[in-house]
């Protein structure tokens, strides 16, 4: 399998988490020491720490998506500009945030990342350049 094809399964197998909770495939997807660097702040956490807080995250936003704008698999990095979906539990309105996140791959597993987000609400076309 080719560099790039083994970056777009990652990615595959990566999104059958979120979107589906197929949590028994964390440790093929994240290193034993995975670098976060988000909202929460920067922290390290293991496949089996991040596979609780995306079945937490999961079960707090119902019909959890990520819409894939653009991707870009480049030697060790992926770059995806995503909207993260999901229906409000209280009042059952959709609800959006658009976000930018960049992975470094290392030994075929995600090994650290970056995200940003814009506000709940907001949408890529908000932002013109």
């Amino acid at each position: 399998m080719s560099k790039e094809a083994a970056l777009r399964d990652l990615m595959d197998r990566w999104l059958r988490v979120w979107h589906h909770g197929e949590y028994d495939l964390v440790p093929g997807c994240v290193a034993p020491e995975y670098i976060r660097h988000d909202a929460v702040g920067d922290r390290v956490v293991t496949p089996e720490s991040y596979a609780a807080e995306i079945a937490t995250t999961r079960k707090a936003l119902p019909d959890l998506r990520f819409i894939v704008h653009d991707q870009t698999l480049q030697g060790d990095r992926i770059w995806i500009r995503t909207t993260l979906r999901w229906t409000d539990k209280n009042s059952g309105e959709l609800r959006t945030i658009p976000s930018l996140q960049v992975y470094r791959i290392e030994d075929g597993k995600f090994a650290e990342t970056w995200l940003i987000s814009k506000d709940v609400g907001a949408v890529w076309s908000d932002f013109k350049a």
